[in-house]
């Protein structure tokens, strides 16, 4: 049986992790490790650093494995497939395996192409703390499965992105309905989104808590974002600055969870 979330606890749960995240800016910023799209990666680092993570993005074999080892957690989106990223991916998941580092397992387009179906069912056997993906590239993977089963299943979190968000892991599941249609528009925002459950992970040992707030943060920049917004260039730039600026009463107050 599910528990039912305390909606207004888990709200404050989510401020109370960007505020880690802010708190540790200043002395020791967490560190991100991120393998991804490769027309993601500026947007990528940029989101990290709004919130205060520091992001790191090298691939090369020879030394993805000190990065990955050594960074607070690890970022493994699919989004470029190619060989090198293919080698990079199993050196890095191994090192932060070793190192008990938390994991994010975004895994892009599997909807669209068998091979990176069956590289993101083979990481999935190497238990990713956190699954962020969509309802396409969920389908691939659930074999019919509720979100909350799968998650079980799995011994994971997964972090369903949608116009409605759901967060589903062990017994607990949460709805989270903020957001902008204009982050459809802007390339790489899913890419974040699962960049930011990542530093969140870094910094929240809860990984069911960790993947909400991930959510809560991005969804709420986007809102606040879209009151300046003029076009999809100006809401790139706008969501940073948001993200820049959002205070942890600010997230409590307009996060919208059920």
């Amino acid at each position: 049986m599910r528990t039912p979330p305390d909606l207004r606890a888990l709200a404050q749960n989510a401020a109370d992790v960007l505020a880690r995240l802010r708190a540790k800016t200043s002395t020791t910023p967490p560190r991100v490790h991120c393998i991804t799209n490769s027309v993601a990666q500026n947007f990528t680092a940029n989101v990290l650093l709004a919130v205060g993570a520091q992001p790191s993005m090298t691939i090369s074999p020879d030394e993805i494995g000190h990065f990955a080892g050594s960074a607070d957690a690890l970022l493994v989106n699919l989004g470029t497939f190619d060989r090198e990223r293919a080698e990079a991916i199993d050196i890095a998941v191994a090192s932060a395996g070793a190192a008990r580092r938390p994991w994010v397992l975004d895994p892009v387009l599997i909807d669209r192409s068998p091979p990176r179906a069956a590289l993101a069912r083979e990481l999935l056997t190497r238990k990713p703390t956190a699954l962020r993906l969509n309802a396409g590239e969920f389908a691939v993977l659930a074999d019919n499965q509720s979100p909350a089963d799968f998650a079980a299943a799995h011994s994971t979190v997964i972090a369903l992105s949608g116009v409605t968000d759901t967060v589903a892991g062990g017994t607990q599941s949460a709805s989270l309905a903020n957001g902008h249609p204009l982050m459809a528009r802007v390339t790489a925002m899913g890419c974040a989104a699962s960049a930011l459950v990542a530093a969140c992970l870094a910094v929240e040992k809860d990984q069911w808590l960790a993947s909400v707030a991930g959510l809560s943060i991005l969804g709420v920049a986007g809102e606040i974002a879209g009151e300046v917004w003029k076009g999809p260039g100006s809401f790139a730039v706008a969501i940073l600055d948001a993200l820049y600026h959002l205070q942890p009463a600010e997230l409590a107050k307009r996060a919208k969870v059920s």
